[in-house]
Formats: C-alpha cells, structure tokens, sequence
C-alpha cells in the first residue's frame, strides 16, 4: 500500500469519526464529483497532474464494479492531487517574482 493510499484511508478514517463504514454509491458519486471539478479547476489552470487522471479512472473503475468503499478513497484522493495541483499552479503563478537573477 502506497503512502498516498494509506493518508487517505486515515483520512477516511478520520472523517467518519474514527470508523470504517461501508461506502454507498452516493458517497462514491459525490467523491467523484469533487474529484472531477477539482480537476476540471486544474484544467483550467492548465495545470493537470497525470497522476489525477490515473486515480480518477481507478475510482471509476472500482465504481463500476461495485467497490464503492475503494472508490470513494480513490475519488478523494484524486480530489486531493487537484487541490495539490491547483495551489502548485496558484502559488507559482507569483512566486516566479523572487527569484533572484545571479
């Protein structure tokens, strides 16, 4: 199990209070949702990570077959690359400004 994985399912963990509970395919549509806008976000940044676009084909596929718990980790974990991508894009957007010329 990655790293990345294992944040998010303490992530998971967290987020329910400290219980495992069994994802429906609500949560897995609404995780997908965020994913996907998040991403959509980075888009339009024109800043999106390959990375995103492999875990939220991974979360559609675990969707797909009914794994909705595996689903929902990796649709938010795909939100997280987004979010991840969006601040790089944001925060180097200005920060190219101190770099200092030797």
């Amino acid at each position: 199990m990655t790293m990345t994985r294992v944040f998010a399912a303490a992530a998971l963990l967290i987020a329910n209070g400290g219980s495992a509970f069994a994802a429906s395919e609500t949560d897995y549509k609404a995780a997908f949702a965020a994913a996907e806008a998040a991403n959509k976000e980075a888009g339009a940044l024109r800043n999106q990570w390959t990375t995103t676009a492999a875990t939220l084909a991974a979360a559609k596929k675990a969707g797909d077959a009914g794994d909705f718990d595996t689903a929902v980790a990796q649709a938010r974990e795909a939100e997280a690359l987004a979010r991840a991508s969006i601040f790089q894009a944001t925060s180097e957007k200005e920060r190219w400004k101190d770099m200092e010329i030797r």
